[in-house]
């Protein structure tokens, strides 16, 4: 449930470099503002990846300039910045900016499919965001920092029912719809402020800065992050690779029924030097009726959340993201068995390690310490390659493997399960063994504002179970955004 990646980054860091406390007030304010101007046009995942390899590399022989292709790929991000700051809005007077996507997804099952035979599907998702500095508003703190965000969304066709049932998930993370066969219309997916505290600085440097968040939100914006797998509209399209499977579609956040809640978001950031930065996290969010507002705001889902980024292996950039969280409000097999609610519990880790001059790799674990949900543990692993071998430097390679393993409870149930209540057994066997996944994929950058992106997915064993066929599918994804 990700969108604009990059006015999405832009928000978040638009404080990291807070002025010391002794500044002028209206100093701290043009410098900060500024930072988010400068953040939002930049396109995070690509620019900022190479300029972290240049540092690396600059580092290991500071007397050797940059030769061959990592100079042809700098300066293909070069122009591809420089293209941007040409093209995309400039905030007002005032400040306020805004990006906007349009994703468009085709699906064909080759195989996997209930009826034996191919199906396809189409379907689209667009985003609009806006990012409103404080001052904008009217003068709402005499210290730090502040902005409001907003998120509209819409779109049109889910995905498709026709294959086999899994474990969880989507094989399309994109779909986005009202209700069924409903014309498209906006939604008001998010809306937050944020106040960001910076700290005192004392003889060993700046001690870092406090964020509060308040307001409605995409839980997966704040936590279980990863730079090369949490954005389904970039990425990898199966949903147990953009997120934490055991979080996201296997039920444990329980958001409405877009994915967004209310909540409160407290974080501290330290990041003194720009090579190295650490994170706190802790968020309260609603779980239950209470994340569509229709109940109070009792028993929520509570998640935690450490980061380490920095130059960790061979000189090279990553970060590290350990999480835990508790639901309140969880329901019994994840929202699909029963309807009774009960506490859940589990752990995970989210990674993204550069490992060279073109890959990045990544990996993601879960694991349910409490309470009824059809798979108690999920593990994927993948890796991104950058375009410039092949003279492409903004185009990515993208292949991810993933095992969920089905809950004791759900192997009980499973022979007799009619989970969406058609009077039809969805799955009517005992899986066996786990549910494997696998997606390739290649994004083809076209100009700076469209890329195409065809894929492969494959499902084996799906639902843990030996009888029903793999699913094979095919897909194409179209991205404008400016």
């Amino acid at each position: 449930m990700q969108y604009n990646r990059n006015l999405r980054v832009a928000l978040m860091l638009a404080g990291l470099a807070a002025a010391p406390a002794e500044a002028a007030e209206s100093a701290v304010d043009q410098q900060l503002l500024l930072q988010a101007y400068e953040k939002l046009l930049q396109r995070v995942d690509q620019l900022e990846a190479s300029n972290k390899r240049l540092e690396a590399a600059l580092e290991q022989n500071p007397n050797k300039p940059p030769v061959g292709n990592q100079t042809a790929e700098i300066a293909g991000r070069e122009e591809d910045l420089e293209n941007q700051l040409l093209e995309m809005k400039k905030p007002s007077e005032s400040g306020i900016a805004f990006g906007a996507s349009m994703t468009m997804v085709a699906l064909d099952a080759v195989s996997g499919t209930v009826a034996g035979k191919n199906d396809s599907a189409l379907n689209y998702l667009a985003d609009i965001e806006f990012v409103i500095p404080g001052d904008a508003l009217g003068k709402l703190t005499s210290f730090g920092y502040s902005t409001f965000f907003a998120h509209l969304r819409a779109g049109q066709g889910n995905s498709l029912d026709s294959v086999y049932p899994t474990l969880t998930g989507t094989v399309n993370s994109t779909t986005f719809e009202l209700s069924k066969g409903d014309e498209s219309s906006f939604i008001l997916a998010e809306a937050w402020y944020q106040l960001g505290i910076p700290l005192n600085e004392d003889k060993a440097g700046r001690l870092g800065r406090v964020e509060m968040t308040l307001g409605k939100m995409d839980i997966f914006g704040f936590y279980d992050g990863n730079d090369i797998a949490d954005d389904e509209t970039e990425f990898f399209l199966n949903n147990v690779f953009v997120h934490n499977p055991l979080l996201d579609s296997g039920g444990d956040v329980t958001a409405d029924d877009f994915g967004f809640a209310p909540g409160l978001n407290v974080a501290y950031i330290n990041d003194v030097n720009s090579v190295n930065q650490w994170k706190f996290s802790l968020g309260m969010f609603g779980s239950g009726s209470g994340a569509a507002f229709d109940d109070s705001f009792s028993d929520p889902f509570v998640i935690g959340e450490a980061d380490y980024s920095g130059n960790i292996l061979f000189g090279l950039p990553g970060t590290y993201r350990f999480y835990g969280w508790y639901n309140g409000q969880g329901l019994a097999y994840a929202n699909e068995f029963d309807a009774a609610t009960e506490s859940h519990t589990g752990l995970g880790f989210s990674i993204d390690q550069q490992v060279s001059r073109h890959v990045t790799l990544f990996s993601r674990y879960g694991h349910s310490l409490d309470g009824q949900v059809k798979f108690d543990w999920a593990f994927t692993l993948g890796g991104q390659l950058g375009g410039t071998p092949w003279g492409r430097p903004t185009d990515r390679v993208g292949l991810a493997f993933g095992w969920l393993n089905p809950s004791s409870e759900f192997k009980a149930a499973a022979p007799t399960l009619d989970a969406d209540g058609d009077g039809e057994l969805d799955f009517g066997f005992t899986p066996g063994g786990a549910e494997t996944q696998a997606e390739l994929f290649y994004a083809w950058q076209i100009n700076n504002n469209f890329q195409l992106t065809p894929s492969v997915q494959w499902v084996g064993q799906p639902g843990g179970g030996s009888s029903a066929d793999d699913i094979v599918m095919l897909g194409l994804r179209a991205k404008a955004a400016f």
